[in-house]
């Protein structure tokens, strides 16, 4: 039986914010449709209090603020970007093109071709998301895409040296200092000093992820991800220390940032709720964790491992910390969630800084129909037909004549008509279907 000791929001709630957010991206991306660059910049002047000559950083920029980053932050940016890379290269290969034969002169194949612009979109307004440009940046650029433009807002004021480091290293073309839904929707829809892209990809707060979604159709989007959301399912054969640390590592991220426990243990769950009010007390950062906790967060008991399961395929969460006795049945039987963390030695801070993975991930049960980001979302794969004989041309266009004809489109038969009138010498009337 499942039990909550501690709820977050209701639904009704959470609708009514949803409801709010809506309406001020729509409003916002109508201005910056109507006006361009001036709603642009009175958006970034309004938010970010900041109004540079040009939101796009010069090389001579890029090249002062590299240098400004302290030799060991740049190596470690270097060094998990390497990881980043590794892996996204892997998942390159392991993308192929096709060509097969099906039938002697009939040839079927499908290329995989990177979409040709993309905008990444990396926060930095509240705490500086250096990975976030690893995930986004370089992954598309293993992935081929020849114009790749980021964008971030200001940190304290000014462009934050290790963001604008990461995205130039990972291969960023244009780099623009702007945040928020004025920047999605500059490099959606193009402005006057900025030109369209295809594709917008990256995390961010709830009002990105809403304009990602309103803007879905006239460019496509990696998935919703919106605020952090974590799961820990956990038995006893760990301790309320590390529960409450891998809960609370992800509920600083903002106020609205989901943090669950799931056990089988009332032991445990009651021992981390008392280790949460613990930690609370020495994390620098509990003001927006303790917001978060109260708002979002949630202590569920289950009464075995597959009520535990069935509850964590149902929330779907983004981030899944599992710490069990049985952690690989987990990741056997798991359907619904963004990347799993297995076992103590493991948790969601690699994922998200360093271990190689992506960490832009379905949030708001996304996760049951789509991953996370990775080198296949910015891979395109297109089919191609080839028929090189003429006695394939009359064999298929048979079929496909009486197939076209069968569902009353006549001038489609024709074209396959022609084709078997032409290459197999066959007379047949004009609308008939191939005998």
């Amino acid at each position: 039986m499942v039990t909550y000791l501690k709820h977050g929001k209701s639904d009704a709630e959470l609708a009514t914010d949803e409801a709010k957010v809506r309406a001020v991206v729509e409003t916002t991306l109508n201005d910056i449709k109507q006006r361009g660059d001036a709603a642009v910049r009175a958006l970034s002047e309004k938010f970010d209090r900041h109004a540079p000559p040009s939101f796009r950083l010069s090389a001579a920029e890029i090249e002062a603020l590299i240098a400004r980053v302290p030799a060991r932050d740049l190596e470690d940016i270097k060094f998990a970007q390497a990881q980043v890379r590794r892996f996204a290269e892997a998942q390159r290969a392991s993308m192929t093109d096709v060509e097969i034969e099906t039938i002697p002169g009939v040839i079927l194949g499908h290329r995989n071709i990177p979409v040709q612009s993309v905008g990444c979109y990396v926060p930095a307004g509240k705490f500086p998301m250096v990975a976030s440009a690893h995930m986004s940046v370089l992954t598309a650029s293993v992935a081929g895409v020849p114009r790749i433009v980021a964008a971030t807002p200001p940190f304290n004021g000014e462009p934050n040296p290790a963001v604008i480091a990461a995205m130039h290293l990972g291969g960023a073309h244009e780099i623009y200092v702007l945040g928020g839904i004025q920047a999605v929707g500059a490099m959606a829809l193009g402005t006057e000093s900025i030109a369209p892209v295809d594709m917008i990809v990256g995390p961010g707060n709830a009002y990105v992820a809403e304009a990602k979604r309103q803007l879905f159709g006239r460019v496509g989007i990696d998935l919703l991800a919106g605020p952090t959301e974590t799961m820990v399912i956990a038995d006893e054969s760990v301790d309320a220390e590390i529960c409450a640390t891998d809960l609370l590592g992800q509920a600083e991220h903002g106020y609205d940032s989901p943090s669950v426990l799931l056990t089988n243990s009332r032991k445990l769950a009651e021992a981390t709720l008392a280790e949460v009010e613990r930690l609370l007390q020495i994390l620098p950062t509990a003001e927006t964790a303790a917001r978060s906790w109260q708002d979002y967060g949630q202590v569920i008991l289950c009464g075995s491992y597959d009520e535990m399961l069935a509850v964590a395929n149902d929330i779907a969460s983004e981030h899944v910390q599992v710490m069990t006795d049985r952690d690989d049945w987990f990741l056997e039987n798991m359907t619904s969630y963004g990347a799993l963390f297995l076992g103590p030695r493991t948790n969601v801070a690699n994922g998200d800084k360093v271990i190689g993975t992506n960490h832009t991930l379905p949030t708001k049960k996304a996760g049951r129909y789509t991953g996370g980001l990775w080198v296949g979302k910015f891979l395109k794969t297109h089919s191609y037909q080839k028929v090189v004989t003429d006695e394939a041309a009359a064999e298929i266009g048979e079929y496909c004549s009486r197939l076209c004809v069968l569902e009353g489109f006549i001038g489609h038969a024709e074209q396959a008509n022609v084709r078997v009138r032409r290459y197999g010498g066959r007379n047949i009337p004009y609308g008939a279907a191939a005998e």
